[in-house]
């Protein structure tokens, strides 16, 4: 018989290591994280676009810092009440939730997420885990 399927608390536990916000190809920003995230740093939203945006083909990214950080972080997220819908569900990305060998790839570079569950049982969590936000949106 196949063990229960695991929660997201269970699979995860920031760290608050913040080496998912170095590097990796940047954090997409939506129009309404650039909105929520110019009116909590109290900027003009498309001032905050040029200030602190790039392009990723043809969506904008936050903008990163020399040391290859995010240009919010500062040993801790600046922006944490109102940070990007992409911060808000890591690691349950959609890439992790429909293949684990991508859990278990990004695993290796964020201390939170468990890599010591079988992969039958890591499957079906991270599936049941999409099926439930599926229902959400």
């Amino acid at each position: 018989m196949a063990s229960e399927p695991l929660s997201a608390t269970d699979l995860f536990e920031c760290k608050k290591c913040g080496d998912c916000c170095k590097g990796y190809g940047g954090t997409f920003v939506s129009r309404e994280d650039i909105l929520r995230i110019a009116e909590f740093i109290r900027e003009d939203p498309d001032r905050f676009i040029e200030k602190y945006c790039r392009m990723s083909g043809r969506r904008h990214v936050l903008a990163q810092a020399e040391s290859g950080y995010c240009i919010f972080w500062d040993g801790l997220c600046r922006i944490h009440p109102v940070k990007p819908w992409m911060c808000r569900i890591w690691p349950f990305i959609p890439s992790t939730l429909i293949d684990i060998d991508n859990w278990r790839i990004m695993a290796t570079c964020c201390p939170g997420m468990r890599t010591d569950i079988p992969d039958e049982r890591l499957e079906s969590s991270l599936r049941r885990i999409l099926h439930s936000r599926d229902r959400r949106l």
